[in-house]
């Protein structure tokens, strides 16, 4: 799990700095500890006896950082949240001005996340109906907060043209379930597909049904761009919208990959 810190200490003097690095990895440790005992225990199961047994450390440390265990599990997901809201505004920003490569960038970029938190993703899901309400409030409005990015960068894209007219934030939670997905059923996607082939096949999806046809025709009339041009310029949006992702079918996945299905708890 990335629990790495998002906070901008740069203003800090450096004995402060450091007294906060010090801090932030303690409380990272506790929240990795927290996810290593989930991953067997149901929340309602799990005591902060277990967290201080994962992480090494004393029960009366956990509480200097939590509260409680509702509080320690609060952390856990909105963890994720936090890294969502820094890295995919970043990550929209980064791909330029074409408003296609913008959705593009921020739903790789939201895939990734996922993909380096599957474990507190998993949680999310499972979990977060034991937080109190309030938190259980808190922990939406962060999530709304999250997708924004991924909104605006479709709207953009309906008001320049480049889209057909469509209800971005129904789009923009599709998207969002996509990317849960390759957490949620990677029993089923990885022994098909690798993260990026995933990615690019749910555009391509995605992409042929949003993109307005005359800014498919017009790509399709610049031809794809050169071997050079594509190794110096690496784009987010696949080559082709018209045409399924490549990678095994179903069928053709090994008998054992679509026997799982039946031995795992949906």
């Amino acid at each position: 799990m990335n629990t790495d810190s998002l906070t901008d200490t740069s203003a800090l003097a450096p004995e402060d700095a450091a007294r906060h690095a010090r801090k932030e990895a303690r409380r990272n440790q506790l929240l990795r500890a927290a996810g290593a005992v989930l991953q067997d225990k149901r929340s309602d199961e799990m005591s902060m006896q277990d967290v201080a047994h994962e992480a090494g450390v004393s029960v009366g440390l956990i509480y200097r950082y939590f509260t409680n265990k509702d509080a320690l599990l609060l952390a856990l997901i909105v963890t994720v949240l936090d890294e969502l809201t820094e890295r995919v505004p970043a990550a929209v920003a980064a791909a330029g001005e074409d408003p296609v490569e913008r959705v593009s960038a921020a739903f790789t970029m939201y895939c990734r996340v996922i993909d380096e938190n599957r474990q507190a993703t998993l949680i999310t899901y499972r979990e977060s109906k034991s937080l109190t309400a309030a938190n259980r409030t808190h922990i939406k409005s962060r999530e709304v907060e999250s997708v924004r990015p991924l909104v605006e960068a479709i709207q953009e894209a309906v008001r320049s043209g480049a889209f057909v007219e469509l209800d971005a934030e129904l789009l923009a939670y599709d998207l969002v379930l996509l990317a849960h997905g390759w957490a949620l059923k990677s029993w089923y996607f990885e022994p098909q597909h690798t993260f990026d082939s995933y990615v690019r096949g749910q555009l391509r999806l995605v992409l042929a049904a949003a993109v307005a046809p005359e800014r498919r025709r017009a790509r399709s009339a610049r031809g794809p761009a050169s071997g050079e041009a594509r190794k110096s310029a690496p784009r987010a949006v696949p080559e082709s919208v018209h045409e399924p992702a490549p990678g095994p079918s179903r069928e053709s996945a090994p008998e054992s990959t679509r026997d799982e299905e039946t031995r795992h708890d949906r």
